[in-house]
């Protein structure tokens, strides 16, 4: 509505000619638009006059106020802008700290190599949120050192083993090549190479069921094992290389069990086997089994002899090694026998236990009850 057509009205009107004033269809505090296109505040109030009413009416121009809330709004949007900026710079920081230990320790894992096995994280320095994985990180690297070391000796020990074959035969070759020979100096050298081929045949088939074993996708072929009739197979098998040391065999194994039957007697063999090589001659190579417990079934191998020193017990499974190589046999497994044992009881989620003293010598093989 117009200023000036607001004003006149106001004026114009008479409360006693008019029972409802004209002005009294206005708000108060209402706003309305100057003839200059203004925006304005209006204020009025009435007030009695003897026998008339008189109406104060105030009115103020709304730029001051625009301009007001314009610097307002600056201010404000300037202020948004300043506090994003130091929020991004303060938390640039913050991160930049928080994240320093995790960067000091990916430079303390990035200097461990094949070569610096042995560097350990230090957990000391850590903040407490990181020891935990600080001390992960060294029981990894720990078990990475152990595993390294033991492919290494196995590349070392699997060197030496073949180096020794094939040096006799190039030996025997050499010699053979040397001076001219009969035809049965020829088939003693043809049946000498023989044994040392059988000897590499033998160990290359023990390091591939060895490499198969520790597959997680190996598979078993479970089936019901009859022990009594598997031992008494054992015992009439090796009942030639007993009685060629005067020793017996006793077998008194009695049961079932739930395993790959294969394995199994692979593993009582070699068992048998190292019994008959290293036992006390003369003597009784017991085969039994103990089913007094609940959780497991186990068959035990016994032979009398000296015992085996403490210090080989720990290494007894470690492939190729052996407590004493001047024992070693030309039919023997090449040192892997034992960790043969070890896999078949590992891959059968079992164990091997072994036990030495002046009485003898006994190897336990712990099989899983199945329920």
């Amino acid at each position: 509505m117009d200023y000036w057509r607001i004003r006149n009205l106001l004026i114009e009107v008479n409360p006693e000619n008019s029972p409802t004033p004209i002005i009294a269809e206005l708000k108060p505090t209402s706003l309305f638009t100057t003839t200059s296109a203004k925006p304005a505040r209006l204020a009025w109030k009435r007030v009695s006059n003897g026998d008339s009413n008189v109406f104060i009416i105030a009115s103020k121009l709304l730029a001051e106020r625009e301009q007001m809330m314009a610097a307002y709004r600056w201010n404000l949007g300037a202020a948004w802008l300043v506090g994003v900026l130091l929020a991004f710079a303060v938390g640039w920081e913050v991160v930049r700290r928080g994240l320093l230990p995790l960067h000091r320790l990916s430079q303390q894992a990035a200097a461990v190599s094949p070569q610096h096995l042995g560097l350990r994280l230090d957990a000391q320095k850590q903040p407490q949120e990181l020891q935990a994985l600080t001390a992960a990180l060294n029981s990894m690297l720990a078990r990475l050192e152990e595993g390294y070391a033991k492919l290494s000796q196995f590349s070392e020990d699997l060197a030496h083993e073949m180096r020794t074959p094939l040096n006799n035969l190039m030996i025997q070759n050499q010699l053979a090549l040397s001076q001219s020979r009969t035809f049965e100096d020829y088939e003693q050298l043809l049946d000498s190479q023989q044994e040392e081929y059988e000897r590499l045949a033998r160990m290359i088939d023990n390091m591939l069921f060895l490499a198969r074993a520790e597959k997680q996708d190996s598979t078993l072929q479970l089936e019901s094992v009859d022990l009594e009739k598997l031992s008494q197979q054992l015992a009439g098998y090796f009942e030639g290389m007993a009685q060629e040391r005067g020793m017996r065999i006793e077998a008194t194994a009695r049961g079932h069990l739930i395993a790959d039957n294969s394995l199994v007697r692979r593993a009582l063999a070699n068992l048998l086997a190292n019994a008959i090589r290293y036992g006390e001659a003369n003597s009784v190579v017991t085969l039994r089994c103990n089913t007094q417990t609940e959780q497991w079934l186990e068959i035990e191998v016994l032979n009398q002899g000296a015992p085996i020193g403490d210090e080989h017990l720990p290494r007894i499974f470690d492939r190729f090694y052996r407590c004493d190589a001047s024992r070693s046999h030309p039919d023997d497994s090449g040192g892997l026998g034992l960790a043969i044992v070890h896999s078949i009881m590992h891959m059968h989620c079992g164990e091997v236990m072994v036990n030495s003293s002046s009485a003898g010598t006994q190897f336990t093989l712990r099989f899983p009850r199945q329920s």
